[in-house]
């Protein structure tokens, strides 16, 4: 596969690092005295020199003074750790609530140096001219933004209703690009083990173009259905939440990315399949899956993972190789990327150990990019165009009356409500006895049970499904959010409907995004008018801004560590067990629509 992502293509630059590894021409840049972390040996190599030509690696040995010139940029590591530029496998863009330019402008000065983004978000509300947007922002910033075609939009077919919707002749023409590295997420697992013509289709047009095909596989049935799975032409998977789950699928050859984002922590589980059973770590990569601002500007990005993943027990060597070389293999694209060698990009990271994992300098493509924290390539200007601003469309007046819940009788009825688990992506059904007055039912928040609605939002189709969900905490308010996974329509949580009908509005005002409300007053809010997903503010503004949404959640009694992420999950129809879509309850184990009342 041509990488575009390259300054230079191997093949052009063949003869001239030939000539500047054997010093007959002189190198760009040299990189002098570094602790090499060699992740094709798993060594770390001291006193090692880099020569790099044509923003590729020309020369790793232990002194490159033949290659240096007169106009060769010499920097001088003086024992630092050097790595190849870190890369995360699998990172939804739009979870950062930053537009593609502010992202990178936050995890360059990490070391990253490439990202594997799969933008199923701004695809499920403006289609494909959305991955089209991805793609020509990526070209203003240094990053590697590689994109991942989305492969389910909408998540499951006949259950919600997207923007837009992505077929398998989309696939096939968007394999022709070669700014398209792979396949993104093939969450429906149940459509490729029934053979569905659709889901397969989809993958075929992937494998047939030569590119990897990135999984979704949640449950933790991990014989027939695993095997089938990959067999079908899957080729990693970051949905493991058990060690269990990351071992088999690492015996079975498939890469299992072993997740570590903002709201779903899973590292602290899924890293004992590699330091409990003393297995060969090639097949596990590290990735963060979601980042939001402030984990970004606090904790870092990719260097985070590598920080948690030697907490967690795992070499520094090993977790080194998880967001390098192995990355760079499960994507088949390790013929230029993920290891500091010959004819390799020169992406380039320096440490200052390899436990905190500090980072002093960036390089990509052979340029110094980045250093002490500070960005220093710049970001050329790009303007969203007017149908991304103005995506909120929504039939109906919203009112207190827009939640209003019929009863099927006063008295005792018992209901399906969501019961969330802070931290993961995953929910349980609870069975919930609520009183009925006056033919309506309403939240109890003596037992945690709020309100929830779901309001359809990119064409004013009116469709609107309420249901209640558990684990919130919140005593007194609402949250609306317009990052809804995946269909991205207009969710509400709340105890009352004063509060929930304001909280929407706030968003429609807005065209889209977050916030929180308490008696009649807007405590927090967040405004993401790019496809009512992102913004184009930098990361230090954004983060004061989810900042102060994270003090009004309090406010109002919100217990959850990152409830809008558990939030946006709550109508993701594709993971069990209950989802709330925008036509109704989903019980996600059968994939069949539920009552909401309980006889």
């Amino acid at each position: 596969m041509v990488n575009e992502y390259c300054r230079v293509p191997q093949w052009e630059a063949a003869r001239t690092l030939a000539a500047v590894a054997q010093g007959l021409e002189k190198a760009e840049l040299v990189v002098r005295d570094a602790k090499l972390v060699n992740v094709c040996t798993g060594e770390v190599l001291p006193h090692t020199d880099v020569a790099v030509a044509a923003g590729r690696i020309a020369y790793v040995g232990e002194s490159a003074e033949h290659c240096i010139g007169p106009d060769t940029q010499v920097i001088e590591a003086a024992g630092a750790y050097l790595a190849p530029g870190l890369l995360d496998g699998h990172i939804h863009v739009e979870s950062s609530m930053m537009t593609l330019r502010a992202f990178a402008g936050a995890v360059v000065p990490h070391g990253t140096a490439g990202i594997y983004m799969d933008p199923h978000e701004i695809c499920n509300v403006l289609g494909a001219r959305g991955v089209d947007l991805m793609l020509d922002e990526a070209a203003c910033t240094p990053l590697k933004a590689m994109l991942t075609m989305p492969s389910c939009v909408p998540a499951v077919t006949g259950f919600e209703d997207t923007g837009a919707s992505i077929d398998a002749g989309d696939v096939a023409r968007y394999m022709q690009d070669g700014r398209v590295v792979a396949l993104g997420e093939m969450m429906n697992y149940p459509g490729i083990l029934s053979g569905q013509e659709g889901p397969h289709a989809i993958v075929a047009e992937t494998l047939k173009a030569g590119r990897t095909v990135t999984g979704h596989y949640s449950i933790p049935e991990t014989d027939r259905g695993l095997n089938g799975y990959i067999a079908a032409g899957v080729r990693c998977c970051h949905e493991s939440t058990r060690e269990a789950d990351a071992l088999a699928k690492m015996r079975l050859g498939m890469y299992a990315m072993l997740r570590e984002g903002s709201a779903w922590q899973d590292l602290g589980q899924v890293a004992r399949a590699v330091t409990r059973h003393e297995v060969d770590s090639r097949f596990a990569v590290l990735v963060t899956d979601d980042a939001h601002p402030h984990t970004l500007l606090s904790e870092g990005h990719v260097d985070r993972l590598l920080r948690r993943a030697v907490e967690e027990g795992i070499p520094p060597v090993a977790a080194v190789q998880m967001v390098t070389l192995n990355c760079a293999q499960c994507f088949q694209m390790d013929q230029d990327l993920g290891s500091v060698t010959p004819g390799k990009c020169a992406d380039l990271v320096f440490f200052e150990d390899l436990k905190d994992f500090r980072v002093l300098r960036t390089v990509i493509d052979g340029r110094v990019v980045a250093e002490n924290g500070r960005l220093l390539a710049g970001l050329s200007p790009y303007a969203y165009p007017e149908e991304a601003l103005r995506s909120m469309h929504v039939k109906d007046p919203i009112t207190p009356a827009s939640f209003t819940m019929a009863a099927p009788r006063d008295g005792a009825v018992k209901v399906r409500a969501i019961r969330v688990i802070g931290g993961s992506a995953a929910n349980r059904e609870s069975l919930v006895t609520l009183t009925a007055r006056d033919g309506r039912v309403e939240a109890d928040v003596e037992q945690d049970v709020l309100k929830m609605a779901v309001l359809e939002r990119h064409h004013a189709t009116g469709h609107k499904a309420l249901g209640f969900v558990q684990g919130f905490g919140i005593r007194h308010g609402a949250m609306a959010s317009t990052v809804a996974h995946d269909a991205h329509n207009l969710m509400v949580v709340g105890s009352n409907d004063a509060d929930m009908a304001l909280a929407a509005n706030t968003l429609l005002q807005s065209e889209g995004g977050m916030c929180v409300v308490r008696d009649g007053q807007v405590l927090g809010h967040v405004a993401l008018p790019v496809a009512g997903l992102m913004s184009e503010q930098p990361a230090e503004e954004m983060a004061a801004l989810v900042d102060g949404l994270g003090r009004a959640w309090e406010e109002i009694g919100c217990t959850l560590p990152s409830p809008f992420m558990t939030m946006a999950l709550s109508s993701l129809a594709c993971i069990p067990e209950l989802r709330l879509t925008d036509r109704g309850l989903v019980d996600c184990r059968s994939f069949q629509f539920s009552d909401l009342f309980v006889e």
